[in-house]
């Protein structure tokens, strides 16, 4: 791409950025001027002011709108133009903040979304805003849960986990307090474990209550928040200008329901509280402005304005809740193993100050000799272990021609050998027997005439050694006895050679079985398959355990409605889209890689929808567990 052109998208970039935030920035500034004067003016009024005070005011407000609206038009002229349609009122300033985005569940709209095609960039800014408010909600719903299941682990514990919790996993503060508490009730011979033990108790129970009642409360604004969106759905994507008011609407009476539930829990913890601290300040929300609410159609400053008050709200939200989630979260994990944390650092101390009272800096040579040792003992491992092995290989794979042509050498002797032997015989038995052999004739056979001699001749043996055939004999028997050793060392030779690759193989194998540990051990801590996300074993147990909530969730939501228990099932339905948003999350990769992500997804989808029978939601979970591949045991995968 020429440089010309990378500089006119730069400049491009660079004046759409500045006119939105000058936009969003005077837009503000209007308002706030607005309401400011109607305040100023409402002051300013009296209770029986004559007609003519009236039209006073009324024309000195006239001139004031007329000042900003002339003034607010040189401003904007200044600006590069922009198209300014509906909802160009999203600000950088809050879509700059927000989080990275990450695979949630979708919005309840309908699934023929395409036939909105004219209104496309307006409906998915609309879906943009919905999307971050569900975003938020489970991203701290998330956070409340991981800390709920380890303080409900920690409660399911015997009283010895519990003890150990509160004396070694908290802290040297609470060591040095529990072992205090410990050596006092010793000495008094009191009960001191049981003292601990109930207050574990206390300090876990007090900590999952609250942690309950946060996750019941934002569960439940979830759920309200979600039936209110797949009730406007079809109507934000035909037309999000008239609909998103009153769901903007809707939306920040949620919010106020939701500080109603927390403000109630907030009273009662200021009331009676162990944790150590107190809240700084209750959660309140900004309220809507006072606007044409109930209006069919809003102004873009109004529609932006309302949309920045969402925005503040979930800001105020987060906040709130981490502050006091951080009163109550788990200990971390420096808290929870500071005690093989400080055994390690002062190990790592003490190996260090051994290594420099060896090392170069105080004048002794052992880390360099350590070092040369290591170095040669590594060398010599990869050169008999690995390098050889391989060469050894690879000659007996590609020089084969080579070891062959000395194969049919070493073969040629023996035959050599085989034919003397041959002619030695024949000549000892054509002479011992006084007649003509055949020239093929058997060795076996002329053998047996040289042994029959050479008996007969070991009856007189110095005599015949001197005058007779038995050093001729014995001679023809060391030949055949070098023949039987020629032809032994030949079939041996050929076995070894046969079987170089099998010894190149089992000198490799220390090495071999080195760098698969290694291999297994780098692929454990980068696999990493725990987590639902991952790609082992547990991994799709726990996807499977996920559908098993879901299910169990779809179950409680229908017991809770038929008993008219309104508010539980609103909180356990708001569970359910938490548990559904944690399966979207864990199979999208696994789906897309098998090519099943687009019928999995929409039935996760149809698990959410509030409209939806129960009976066709179990069918659709029971349909999750036996089809899809990313949710399949690992034994039926195989």
């Amino acid at each position: 791409m020429p440089m010309y052109d990378v500089w006119v998208k730069v400049q491009h970039s660079v004046s759409c950025i500045v006119h939105s935030l000058c936009l969003s920035f005077f837009y503000r500034l209007q308002y706030t001027v607005r309401r400011r004067t109607k305040k100023a003016f409402k002051a300013m009024e009296v209770p029986a002011a004559p007609a003519t005070n009236g039209n006073e005011n009324k024309g000195l407000k006239t001139l004031i709108s007329l000042y900003s609206s002339c003034l607010w038009n040189r401003v904007v002229g200044f600006v590069p133009s922009s198209d300014s349609n509906f909802l160009g009122k999203i600000p950088i300033y809050f879509r700059g903040r927000s989080r990275k985005r990450r695979a949630c569940l979708p919005l309840p709209l309908p699934s023929n979304s395409l036939q909105y095609s004219p209104v496309t960039t307006e409906a998915s800014r609309v879906c943009d805003v919905l999307h971050d408010i569900l975003e938020h909600i489970f991203s701290n719903l998330h956070n409340i849960q991981k800390n709920m299941q380890f303080w409900q682990s920690r409660a399911e514990g015997s009283n010895a986990q519990k003890v150990k919790f509160m004396v070694l996993e908290r802290g040297p503060q609470a060591f040095i307090e529990g072992t205090i508490q410990l050596i006092h009730g010793c000495v008094a011979e009191g009960s001191s474990i049981k003292n601990i033990c109930l207050s574990a108790s206390a300090h876990i129970s007090e900590r999952i209550a609250i942690l309950t009642n946060l996750r019941c409360s934002l569960a439940t604004f979830l759920a309200e928040v979600y039936m209110e969106i797949d009730r406007f759905g079809e109507e934000l994507l035909r037309d999000p200008e008239n609909s998103l008011p009153s769901l903007l609407i809707r939306i920040n009476g949620l919010f106020f329901k939701l500080e109603a539930s927390v403000g109630h829990l907030h009273a009662m913890r200021q009331c009676d509280s162990s944790v150590e601290g107190s809240y700084s300040v209750p959660l309140l929300f900004e309220k809507l402005p006072e606007i044409n609410q109930e209006g069919s159609q809003w102004t873009d400053c109004e529609i932006r304005d309302a949309i920045n008050l969402v925005y503040q709200n979930l800001e105020k939200l987060d906040s709130y809740l981490s502050y006091i989630v951080a009163k109550h979260r788990k200990p971390r994990k420096v808290t929870q193993y500071w005690i093989r944390y400080t055994c390690g650092v002062v190990g790592l101390s003490v190996c260090s100050m051994w290594l420099i009272g060896h090392s170069r800096l105080m004048g002794s040579p052992d880390i360099d000799n350590w070092l040369r040792e290591a170095r040669d003992s590594t060398i010599g491992f990869f050169s008999d272990h690995v390098e050889q092995p391989l060469l050894s290989i690879r000659d007996e794979l590609f020089e084969t021609f080579r070891k062959r042509h000395r194969g049919m050498m070493d073969l040629e002797e023996v035959q050599l050998t085989s034919n003397s032997l041959h002619r030695m015989l024949l000549a000892f038995s054509e002479q011992t027997k006084g007649q003509k052999f055949p020239e093929n004739a058997p060795d076996q056979e002329m053998l047996e005439i040289v042994m029959a001699r050479y008996e007969k001749e070991l009856t007189h043996p110095i005599t015949n050694l001197l005058n007779g055939e038995l050093a001729r004999a014995m001679l023809i028997q060391v030949q055949k006895l070098k023949l039987d050793i020629e032809t032994a060392m030949l079939e041996l030779n050929q076995i070894l050679r046969a079987n170089e690759i099998n010894f190149a193989i089992l000198a490799a194998l220390p090495a071999f079985f080195l760098s698969l540990v290694l291999i297994m051990v780098v692929r454990a801590w980068f696999k990493q398959d725990t987590r639902a996300e991952g790609r082992g074993r547990i991994a799709r147990l726990q996807r499977r355990l996920l559908v098993v909530e879901v299910e169990k969730k779809i179950m409680q939501y229908r017991t809770f409605v038929d008993q008219g228990m309104e508010k539980d099932a609103q909180c356990v339905y708001g569970l359910l889209l938490y548990s559904l948003d944690r399966l979207y999350h864990a199979v999208e990769r696994h789906a897309k890689a098998t090519g099943e992500w687009q019928w999995l997804s929409q039935d996760i989808i149809d698990l959410g929808k509030p409209s939806l029978q129960t009976e066709h939601k179990l069918r659709v979970t029971a349909r999750l567990e036996r089809v899809y591949d990313c949710l399949l045991p690992s034994l039926k995968r195989q």
